[in-house]
Order: structure tokens, then C-alpha cells, then sequence
């Protein structure tokens, strides 16, 4: 597994939007979506939460993981924030090529 995606949700749109320039500028990943806002339903300290967020989508490669984490630990508003990282099992050969050279 050479490739991940990392998804994270953040409160407001500014706030994906500054993690992103953070990943971009530190060449952490290749390409960052992010969509919103979308509704998200969870628990927190006991009691149902509901509430709008941006979900981002950080396509890049596994050995970059922990300092990607680190970054977007460090630009998150939220105490726990949400930092889950899935395999790229297959892609297109010319997308993964990209994402290859633009993580060097």
C-alpha cells in the first residue's frame, strides 16, 4: 500500500481551507477536496451532536502519514479531530503517476 487517502472534517469552511494551504505548502499531498457543508451526527462527552462541518479528502502517500497527521493536529480547531487515513488499493495508472511526482 503506497497511497492513502486521509479524511478529516473541520467546523467552518475556512478552516479546511487553511489546513489545506498547510498540507499544500509542506508538499504533504497532492490533492485536497474538500465538500460542504455536510451534516455529521456523533456522540461527544455523552450526548448526541449534530452539526454542520467540511469534509476534507487528502490524497497522498503512506510514508508522508505522520507528518500529515502532525500538521493538520496542529491547524485543528478541534480537540480530537477526526484523522483517518484508507488505502489506495488501485487507481488509475496516469492519476497515481501524478500523485507520485508531485510528492517528491
Amino acid at each position: 500500500m503506497k497511497y492513502i487517502l486521509v479524511i478529516t472534517t473541520t467546523p467552518t469552511k475556512k478552516d479546511a481551507q487553511n489546513i489545506t494551504q498547510v498540507i499544500l505548502d509542506k508538499k504533504l499531498a497532492a490533492c485536497i477536496q474538500f465538500l460542504g457543508p455536510i451534516s455529521s451526527s456523533y456522540f461527544w462527552q455523552g450526548k448526541i451532536k449534530i452539526t454542520k462541518e467540511w469534509l476534507c479528502l487528502i490524497k497522498t502517500k503512506q510514508s508522508l502519514y505522520t507528518r500529515l497527521e502532525s500538521a493538520i493536529h496542529a491547524k485543528h480547531p478541534y480537540k480530537i479531530p477526526e484523522v483517518l487515513a484508507l488505502p489506495i488499493i488501485k487507481g488509475s495508472d496516469k492519476y497515481l503517476s501524478w500523485l507520485n511526482g508531485e510528492l517528491k
